[in-house]
């Protein structure tokens, strides 16, 4: 498979994404904004900045079908030192706890090592989304779990499934092998066990038109088959609702699913999820260093409201911090249900 960008598909422009999730005349679904009105919960306002998440590029050693990064092989953007260097001021100057790399593959970033040493010397703890299969991908990547647990990094990594055949659906032939011997070795190395302190946390993304099932059950699930059949350990597992946007969206309507889909995100709406979503206390870095709400804004190319303050290099807490949330329809997808965001579930 290849990125939609390098097939010049019309999704891979994101005004075009928008222009489909916006059409009220093709697509009658009732206004995000105009919900949020109706409950005195617009607009919608951060809380604070606690994640730090930065996006360190696209590039991905797989071509998952439903990446709302549309990240691949394929896809050259790759964060800079010097950008690293704005996010490292920027940490240096300010109390965020908690920095998320994220990508594409963060770990095929080649200052990606550098870029960890650095945030560490500042305190912060690091989350790195790890897609498993990059530890077996090449040699020079093996040693990635002793490199995580040496730096005390939490782990987030997806599974789709603790079976092979949905697993390799979703990701591709041969991910669901790699992903278990991967998962093997950072248990060699301590993670997911009790007492640790070494975070290992697996997200399941439906593979389906469909939302998630409840996070709680399906944790157990996975904890037991995985330890049943693989003698697998992890903390946690966070049940992530798929986003209308990108490879997803692609899915949607080739399939035509994708009124049935926002039906279904609009009539699970949970104004309670509403409080707790990531966006209120995140602020997501692109790989150029431009500043999102979160990181499917991101990929929207929606920047945060404040005008003076879209760059790390006119990076600004005091007017982030109380920003007014950028707000489509695609945010659906964070508020139905139990709610979703890059930690699962949000409300009851």
């Amino acid at each position: 498979m290849k990125s939609l960008k390098v097939l010049q598909h019309h999704l891979a422009d994101s005004n075009n994404q928008l222009a489909i999730l916006e059409d009220k005349l093709e697509h009658h679904h009732a206004s995000f904004t105009d919900k949020l009105l109706g409950l005195n919960l617009f607009p919608l306002q951060a809380s604070g900045v606690d994640i730090f998440q930065i996006n360190v590029g696209k590039m991905c050693n797989q071509v998952c079908k439903h990446c709302h990064v549309d990240a691949g092989p394929d896809r050259k953007e790759i964060m800079m030192r010097e950008t690293m260097q704005l996010c490292l001021h920027v940490l240096a100057n300010s109390n965020i706890k908690i920095v998320d790399l994220t990508g594409g593959a963060p770990e095929l970033n080649p200052n990606f090592r550098w870029f960890v040493e650095e945030i560490k010397k500042l305190g912060k703890h690091i989350i790195v989304r790890c897609n498993l299969t990059i530890i077996l991908a090449n040699k020079r990547f093996y040693d990635l779990p002793e490199f995580f647990r040496k730096h005390q990094i939490e782990v987030v990594s997806s599974l789709p499934s603790f079976t092979q055949d949905r697993t390799d659906r979703q990701r591709g032939e041969g991910v669901f092998e790699d992903s278990i011997k991967a998962l093997q070795m950072l248990n060699a190395v301590g993670y997911g066990h009790e007492g640790s302190g070494l975070i290992l946390n697996l997200v399941y993304n439906p593979a389906g038109a469909f939302l998630p099932p409840s996070q709680q059950a399906l944790e157990k699930e996975y904890k037991l088959e995985l330890a049943k059949k693989f003698n697998i350990v992890f903390n946690n597992l966070f049940a992530i609702t798929n986003m209308p946007i990108s490879r997803y969206l692609d899915y949607l309507l080739q399939t035509g699913n994708y009124d049935k889909y926002m039906e279904k995100l609009v009539s699970a709406f949970n104004s309670s999820a509403v409080k707790n979503v990531m966006c209120r206390n995140t602020i997501s870095v692109s790989w150029d260093g431009f500043l999102y709400d979160c990181d499917f804004n991101q990929m929207l190319d929606l920047k945060v409201a404040p005008p003076t303050s879209q760059h790390l290099s006119k990076f600004d807490l005091s007017l982030l911090n109380n920003r007014n949330i950028v707000l489509k329809q695609h945010c659906y997808g964070c508020t139905a249900g139990a709610g979703s965001s890059c930690g699962g579930e949000v409300a009851n």
